[in-house]
């Protein structure tokens, strides 16, 4: 997939680290949720995208009065959902790096084992930030690359708002992205209503043709295809996808079509349209957002959300409606996680401690199996917190506030574990360390161990860069590196990040696949 006047102010590490160390304590939603929580926001709506198609009319014959005024550097724009003053980090983030290294450093990220990172830098795309330098086309760039990032995790409605305030019919390239958005979640005949008019953005002939007959204009889509055949400018698996949507009655006996080696969101729809939908199962993430249609049944619905929810781009509570829509239809793999999750969800309607005891370690074993625990917690944490559980489910229960969003809470009760309730404080002077991963991350809240390079980094107005590194580091950390784990968790914490520090250690020290 294809990839307001704005006052500069250089903030160094200090001044930022007493910005948002103070907001730390307040236990911040992430970007995501808070979008959620905020849809007067903006950013938020369509209101970037014309509701009404027809040219400007001239009251009269008249020449039109013209202004003429000499150029000068307009300022750039600021683009982001989420405020600064929310986040708590600085609009110029990128201010001082170059753009192309910015896109090829978003372009490599890993998909990040810990939610904690995955949050962090979902904050770091969606803020409201400037470009880089003073170029409009590096700032275009960036944008575009911050919703390559968002659509490569599965976030498909932060990143078409995104593109939705930076303009979708600013240049093709940003056309290209919003339609194939649009496609993907179903709003394709807004993005055919602009094509019509702006012919000039439409990313392909396919797309010219497939909106033509979406807008009913079925002769003229058909002379574009023909006219397309006989210049030879379709590929193959356009040409056979769309000769069978154009004209449906000579193919009803054929066979289906095989499954394109590179799948786009057209052709995906395409093949919707001709009775011969894809599974989105090894397809990129993003095409997950297809099936959470009712459309598709409620299984396709189920797997689809999970895969989402994983990467933290759909709302925990979007993915327990699905889960308790109806009675599990079969046994089994995703159907004894609704089971689990269902006998749970009774168990804790009930307020039987016993019944919530049995059903719990079940419920989050059925969350463990497909990476599923910050969801779990979040949702069920504050249920969990009034029951006094023994056992395998009161260590359950534990883990769970600690790991929910609420897990200052649970550093003040006396059952907490000496190691986790001080890490769950940030205050680790007083204990020690048993095995080498907790060494290392007592030593990541020694800000003396941060990397240098990259603090130098944000202080020469490039910390988005510098956090970009930063969660690469923590990824290896998590992955069992322990210098790794020090120098990221030590970093982030002089560039004042504490709850995403506290979080990921919590997330380390505590999630079975990190043992």
């Amino acid at each position: 997939m294809r990839n307001k006047a704005f006052a500069y102010c250089r903030i160094g590490l200090t001044c930022l680290a007493a910005a948002t160390g103070a907001s730390a304590q307040e236990q911040p939603l992430s970007v995501i949720d808070w979008l959620k929580k905020n849809p007067d926001q903006p950013a938020m709506t369509s209101a970037m995208v014309p509701k009404r198609f027809e040219p400007s009319v001239t009251p009269n014959a008249l020449a039109p009065e013209v202004v003429v005024r000499p150029l000068e550097d307009q300022p750039l724009r600021i683009i982001g959902l989420v405020p600064s003053t929310v986040t708590g980090l600085p609009q110029g983030l990128w201010s001082g790096s170059m753009a192309n290294g910015i896109v090829a450093q978003i372009m490599a990220l890993p998909e990040f084992r810990l939610p904690a990172a995955q949050s962090l830098l979902y904050t770091l795309l969606l803020t409201e930030t400037t470009g880089p330098g003073s170029d409009t086309a590096d700032e275009d760039l960036l944008t575009l690359a911050r919703v390559d990032a968002l659509i490569r995790f599965g976030a498909t409605d932060p990143a078409l708002a995104l593109l939705e305030q930076a303009d979708v019919t600013r240049d093709t390239a940003h056309f290209a992205a919003y339609m194939d958005l649009a496609l993907l979640t179903g709003q394709e005949d807004t993005a055919c209503a602009i094509l019509s008019i702006k012919a000039h953005l439409s990313p392909s002939m396919a797309h010219r043709i497939f909106c033509t007959a979406r807008q009913g204009d079925w002769p003229t889509a058909a002379l574009l295809f023909d006219t397309s055949q006989t210049l030879g400018t379709l590929p193959a698996a356009q040409t056979f996808v769309l000769e069978r949507f154009l004209h449906p009655e000579a193919f009803e006996d054929m066979p289906p079509l095989a499954r394109p080696d590179d799948m786009t969101p057209l052709l995906f729809r395409l093949y919707e349209a001709i009775g011969e939908p894809q599974t989105t199962r090894q397809l990129p993430r993003a095409y997950a957002v297809a099936d959470l249609r009712d459309l598709a049944g409620w299984k396709t619905q189920l797997e689809a959300a999970e895969r989402l929810a994983v990467t933290g781009a759909i709302p925990a509570n979007r993915l327990l409606g699905l889960y308790s829509a109806r009675d599990p239809a079969a046994s089994g793999g995703i159907w004894d996680r609704v089971s689990a999750i269902q006998r749970f969800e009774t168990a804790l309607r009930t307020r039987s401690t016993e019944a919530i005891a049995k059903s719990l370690p079940v419920a989050w074993d059925a969350a463990q199996s497909v990476g599923l625990e910050i969801i779990f917690a979040e949702l069920f944490a504050g249920a969990i917190d009034r029951y006094d559980l023994e056992g395998d489910a009161g260590r359950i229960a534990q883990a769970i506030a600690l790991l929910s969003p609420e897990y200052q809470g649970t550093a003040r009760d006396p059952r907490t574990p000496p190691f986790l309730a001080a890490v769950a404080r940030g205050a680790i002077d007083n204990v020690q360390a048993d095995n080498p991963r907790e060494a290392a991350i007592l030593a990541g809240f020694d800000r003396g161990n941060a990397r240098r390079d990259l603090t130098e980094m944000a202080r020469n107005g490039r910390m988005g860069e510098a956090i970009l590194r930063a969660l690469v580091l923590l990824d290896d950390g998590a992955a069992g590196d322990p210098v790794a784990l020090t120098q990221a968790l030590a970093t982030l914490r002089v560039f004042g990040l504490e709850d995403t520090v506290r979080r990921a250690a919590l997330q380390i020290l505590l999630l079975e696949r990190y043992s």
